[in-house]
């Protein structure tokens, strides 16, 4: 295996660097032990005071040692303020151990609390409670829990991780920061290229000697980045310095240490994990075989093939695009890595005769790849993947599988890499790739409601709810619904539906992925009330009854994934001696872009009234520029879909 990092051809050059460290600047980090009891006794957070924990300080230092490779160190100070910030006492250190080729070590970890009298008390964490796990065969984790932990203690600890790779330095957290620095410290030969991803002001300073640069980055006071809603990755869009190998300048001769992708592809290709797996030859079963003996349509053929795997392959819960252990064992034993069971997918799928090829992702959670190539802004590698995929294209048709996704249906595409881009692998033998947009417009996430309800004379609504739920719509509801009705209906009616009493609820199509899964609701509801007046909304079940938008800033872009259509047909009798107070209006809506569409087409008659309500989002997602808009129509939105109807006792003749 061969590694995709600088390290490589660091130590080729490293007998040509002097041993002589920079001269660092002085740090505003305390020594490790040395705690104030004012840190005990602070209470909150004075720059941000809904925080359930905040870090004191975090340092982390990256030397580049001649003859060694890169070490890195790290010191962090945590203050727990409440019970919710106990969560950031148990700590993981992921590295890269394959062959031995990094390490963690020295670590040291202890917390402090105040004891009645006010005094200091220090509890160390036992080396034996620090434990290895190993993730799988080229990644483990040093894994510790702080004892004694609770709100008012602080936690402190530091390690070294040796022979790292060169890594970002996140100044941001998911809890706020008072201070954090990053050292970095390397001879004059080689080119580094730092990229502040920072909307608020850092510091940045340069040391220079005749041998050595130290660059040095601080921030302090950083909020926390909160949980936003349609959110496509947290790390996106912390605050970092980015930092990279460019060159290594030695004798007056410059020399690119930047990779490009088909370097890339090149050594994925020769890797015993992954190229040498593709081209292994998987021996089909007598059953599959005899479920294809007569089927020559290749759509059918593929769904065959999927469903088989999908079947008989069980995912041992190792992700990543590595076949660790071999593809042709993970298929003898019906068990393997998601990397094994999806090359397994595309090797059955080619040995039937289709299109099939592997494709490398980055799901949502895992961050949008950087496809640019080599230079101070590309980053080809590939550590930006999490999964490998199967591409299968029949005529203009391409379906993307994912044979973990248990649920996925063959015709959508796989919900967790949807509006984002693939790195195909065309032909093993030549090289040959390309990107491909995981996208198509005719993929939605669709619901349909059907109302059919009434009014009696004391303010009482009942009736049923159809909803229908189509592609990603369907997709999303199965898990749930597969664990029964109780869970499906305090999952997805109780909670959007306060004062709504709940009779009955049936689910059709469970099984039937190519059909809508349609959702039953028998249901009453006491209406609100004034005098002769009744009021009631028919926005019920629709899964839209609270506008998530509502702050008035937002760091994020609003990631929906998908186009969504939602349709609600309503039909609601009042009772004999009753009236609308005023006649409903038909409404449309557009955004100034077009990409969300509201229209309301409504018709009441002495006792009746009919409603079809259609909203449309023509775009699978809004920039943080565009925000300010976008939250303006969404208020909008939602006040015409939560629109209180109002009926009352006719006047007597």
């Amino acid at each position: 295996m061969k590694r995709l990092t600088f390290l490589s051809a660091y130590v080729l050059f490293s007998f040509f660097l002097s041993a002589q460290k920079g001269k660092n600047k002085v740090s505003n980090i305390p020594a490790f032990g040395s705690v104030e009891k004012s840190e005990l006794e602070m209470k909150e957070c004075d720059f941000d005071k809904n925080a359930e924990a905040v870090v004191l300080f975090e340092k982390g230092k990256t030397d580049f040692i001649p003859g060694k490779g890169i070490d890195f160190e790290r010191h962090v100070r945590i203050k727990i303020l409440n019970e919710k910030g106990k969560g950031q006492a148990d700590i993981h250190l992921p590295y890269y151990n394959w062959k031995n080729e990094q390490e963690i070590k020295d670590i040291s970890a202890q917390v402090y609390n105040l004891d009645p009298s006010g005094n200091i008390v220090v509890t160390k964490v036992d080396k034996k409670q620090i434990f290895e796990k190993q993730i799988n065969k080229r990644y483990a984790q040093k894994v510790f829990t702080f004892p004694d932990v609770k709100p008012g203690s602080v936690i402190e600890f530091k390690y070294k991780h040796l022979n790292a790779a060169v890594a970002n330095w996140y100044f941001q957290h998911s809890i706020p920061v008072k201070y954090s620095e990053f050292i970095f410290d390397y001879p004059n030969e080689i080119e580094i290229a730092f990229t502040p991803k920072c909307y608020s002001d850092y510091e940045a300073k340069t040391d220079n000697t005749s041998t050595r640069t130290v660059k040095f980055f601080s921030m302090q006071n950083v909020p926390a980045l909160r949980d936003e809603p349609y959110i496509l990755n947290d790390n996106d869009y912390l605050q970092k310095i980015e930092s990279k190998p460019v060159a290594l300048n030695l004798s007056g001769r410059r020399e690119s240490v930047l990779y490009n992708w088909p370097r890339v592809i090149r050594m994925l290709m020769e890797d015993e994990d992954f190229g040498l797996q593709v081209k292994k030859e998987i021996p089909r079963t007598s059953d599959l075989d005899a479920e294809l003996r007569s089927v020559n349509d290749p759509y059918t053929k593929m769904k065959i093939i999927y469903r088989y795997v999908m079947k008989n392959m069980e995912w041992n819960g190792n992700p990543g695009i590595w076949a660790l252990d071999g593809v042709k064992a993970a298929w003898k034993d019906k068990k393997g890595t998601a990397g094994e069971i999806n090359l397994i997918l595309v090797n059955l799928l080619k040995d039937a005769g289709l299109d099939a090829k592997p494709i490398l992702v980055s799901s949502h959670e895992n961050g949008l790849v950087n496809t640019t190539d080599a230079g101070y802004f590309g980053n080809p590698g590939y550590n930006q993947f999490n999964k490998v995929l199967a591409r299968v294209l029949i005529g203009s048709n391409v379906y993307i599988l994912d044979g973990t996704s248990k649920e996925t249906p063959v015709d959508l595409i796989p919900v967790d890499v949807i509006a984002t881009e693939g790195l195909v692998i065309s032909k093993i033998e030549t090289f040959e790739w390309g990107w491909e947009s995981l996208w198509r417009d005719n993929l939605q996430y669709k619901n349909m409601i059907l109302l059919q309800c009434e009014i009696d004379k004391n303010g009482k609504l009942s009736g049923e709810a159809s909803v229908n739920s189509y592609d990603y719509a369907r997709l999303e509801r199965i898990p749930t619904a597969r664990k029964g009705k109780k869970d499906f209906t305090e999952k997805y009616f109780a909670p959007n539906s306060p004062g709504i009493a709940i009779d009955s609820i049936t689910l059709e199509n469970v099984d039937a992925d190519s059909l809508p899964l349609i959702q039953r609701v028998y249901f009453n509801q006491q209406l609100s009330s004034s005098g002769d007046y009744q009021y009631f909304s028919t926005n019920l079940f629709s899964g839209l009854e609270k506008n998530p938008f509502v702050a008035n800033e937002r760091i994020s872009d609003v990631f929906f994934g998908f186009l969504q259509q939602h349709v609600l047909i309503a039909n609601i009798t009042i009772p004999d001696g009753y009236e609308f107070e005023e006649l409903p209006k038909n409404v449309k809506m557009i955004m100034p872009d077009t990409s969300i569409v509201i229209t309301r087409l409504s018709q009441a008659d002495q006792d009746r009234l009919s409603m079809r309500v259609t909203l449309e989002f023509r775009k699978p997602f809004y920039s943080a520029a565009e925000y300010e808009g976008f939250r303006e129509f969404y208020k909008k939105l939602f006040d015409l879909l939560n629109e209180q109807f109002v009926i009352r006792k006719k006047a007597k003749p």
